[in-house]
């Protein structure tokens, strides 16, 4: 009952904090691989953030994954085969649910973090962001490797676990259960947008 009570007291100052949405674009949410939530759930639950944001004045960060000519990819020597992928035209579009999010700003990253070479981490000190509440796909990859990033910067998080997936639900929980309640707090959409204040 203690916890509880302790989840009703909390809340989150939304002009001290960023929705920082990973990689909800047309070439990721299709994925046929995904557990344990779907990618519909997932871009609902964070639309449903966004808009709760953007009503009390809270920053959006929408992050996709893009290249320019492929030269900017990372080609690293892996154990693990890694198909040749071909991008339709597209594939790095925002979807709509989220494209039109008034004053969202849009990072692209070259790699699964969303700190390292881009302004983000500028953007968000100069407004006074201290706290950052992540989601997006796929909890394993792009919102791990981001959620490490902020740890090492300081930034205070709120992870919110129905507004994120993985490739498979053993990924998604390995992250949730042992990584993340060492560097922030899980939570899920609907307490998220109640704390919001």
């Amino acid at each position: 009952m203690e916890e509880l009570t302790s989840l009703a007291s909390e809340s989150i100052e939304a002009s001290k904090t960023a929705l920082v949405v990973i990689d909800l674009q047309q070439g990721i949410v299709h994925s046929p691989k995904q557990g344990p939530h779907t990618s519909a759930q997932v871009v609902e639950n964070a639309s449903k953030l966004a808009q709760s944001f953007t009503e009390k004045g809270g920053f959006v960060v929408l992050v996709r994954v893009s290249w320019l000519d492929g030269q900017d990819m990372l080609k690293p020597k892996t154990d693990l085969k890694m198909n040749s992928v071909t991008y339709p035209e597209g594939w790095d579009d925002i979807v709509p649910e989220l494209a039109n999010i008034k004053n969202a700003h849009l990072i692209t990253k070259r790699q699964w973090g969303a700190f390292f070479g881009t302004d983000l981490d500028l953007q968000l000190r100069r407004r006074g962001i201290d706290t950052i509440v992540l989601c997006g796909i796929s909890t394993s990859i792009g919102v791990d490797t981001t959620a490490r990033e902020a740890y090492q910067l300081g930034y205070h998080q709120v992870f919110v676990e129905d507004a994120m997936t993985a490739m498979a639900k053993e990924e998604h929980d390995y992250v949730c259960k042992t990584i993340f309640p060492r560097i922030g707090k899980i939570r899920s959409s609907d307490e998220v947008i109640s704390m919001l204040k």
